[in-house]
């Protein structure tokens, strides 16, 4: 099924609700999808599409889920904004083809190496239209930013993947394209050192908005008006200390997108764990994953794993705090759910919710535990 507005997708889900044993797979541009795939007739979304409004002066843009990411960045660009969460593009690394959607992203609460600085998508998001699994169309927030009202189901909507309900468009706050951007870099050997170099320059005033340990070299991005943008690269390198290159403009720029995609990854053999810590428990992670491939962004707070032998990931981090997604499965965890299970009282919530706004469970069953 393939709704033309957002009648037809209530209708469609309101038939589903009605039939006994009836579930919907719901399907964006079908490239973040992780796990198997859920059971059901598959809905999708792709004609849910256009911009219905971009105001520049306001900051803020609307769209149907079904839009391509790239027509709603194509329209920022023209008036010198962006999403300030730096949507990341994970085909390669999940092997996966089609057209992503805005919608998508905000199932997933997609979100690359500026969330440290801006936030994660949730935090942009400002207003959403969803069909329930009872086929209720619910409207929360606002088209503009002074208009967010209510109970947050702005944000609950974001990284729900689509089992609470399907989009059906979504408002953004939006912000300018910076001028320019460069990278400070130096190799660290230890672990323990680049988390203290990258802590130390997130608690400076110098507005870093990229910071990242790859390959034992740590990162710093930061972005604005050229002038600012000399000035605290060359005050954030005095406050470290010696040994940091600067890299500019273009060649900076690929270093991000290489962290924000995880291209080290793309093509390569192993299971692909998403793994969520404090930051100062980085070093600890990374002594635990023994020879596993590591990409380390937010400040060390989210780490990136290519695992080739056998590793219970998550035994691992259950000992230390925090939570692993298994991204992309091989043959040693094929079995392995693709979301950590929940505790029990996070499991209890999660049920109430689901009960609430899919009370027939037919939106992505199975998905999310």
């Amino acid at each position: 099924m393939k709704p033309a507005n957002e009648l037809e997708l209530a209708e469609a889900i309101r038939d589903a609700a009605r039939d006994v044993g009836g579930a919907l797979r719901i399907v964006g541009g079908g490239t973040r999808a992780i796990g198997p795939a859920p059971a059901g007739v598959v809905l999708e979304t792709a004609g849910l599409s256009g911009i219905s409004l971009y105001e520049p002066g306001a900051l803020t843009i609307v769209a149907g889920a079904g839009t391509p990411l790239a027509e709603v960045e194509a329209e920022l660009a023209k008036g010198g904004q962006r999403l300030p969460f730096e949507v990341p593009d994970l085909r390669r690394l999940l092997g996966r083809e089609g057209v992503s959607t805005i919608g998508g992203v905000v199932a997933a609460n997609a979100s690359g190496p500026r969330r440290i600085q801006a936030g994660a998508c949730r935090d942009s998001l400002i207003g959403v239209r969803f069909v329930d699994g009872a086929g209720t169309v619910i409207k929360n927030g606002g088209r503009v930013m002074k208009n967010v009202t209510g109970y947050d189901l702005v944000k609950l909507m974001a990284g729900s993947h689509g089992c609470l309900g399907v989009l059906s468009e979504v408002a953004f706050k939006v912000l300018p394209r910076p001028e320019v951007e460069a990278t400070l870099i130096c190799d660290v050997l230890d672990p323990v050192a680049a988390v203290r170099a990258m802590s130390q320059a997130l608690g400076s005033p110098f507005e870093v908005t990229g910071a990242a340990y790859v390959g034992g070299q740590v990162r710093l991005r930061i972005e604005g008006m050229a002038g600012s943008v000399a000035y605290r690269i060359g005050a954030l390198a005095k406050l470290l200390g010696a040994g940091w290159d600067v890299v500019e403009a273009g060649p900076s720029a690929a270093l991000w997108v290489a962290i924000r995609d995880v291209q080290a990854f793309a093509g390569q053999l192993g299971a692909v764990w998403r793994i969520s810590v404090k930051p100062s428990d980085m070093p600890q992670v990374l002594t635990g994953l023994g020879t596993a491939q590591t990409v380390c962004d937010w400040g060390g707070g989210l780490i990136w794993a290519r695992v080739e032998e056998p590793l219970d990931v998550r035994g691992l981090i259950g000992q230390i705090g925090g939570h692993a997604t298994l991204m992309r499965a091989d043959a040693g965890c094929a079995t392995v759910p693709a979301f950590q299970p929940e505790a029990p009282a996070i499991a209890a919530l999660t049920a109430g919710l689901r009960a609430k706004f899919d009370p027939r469970g037919i939106l992505n069953p199975g998905l999310m535990g």
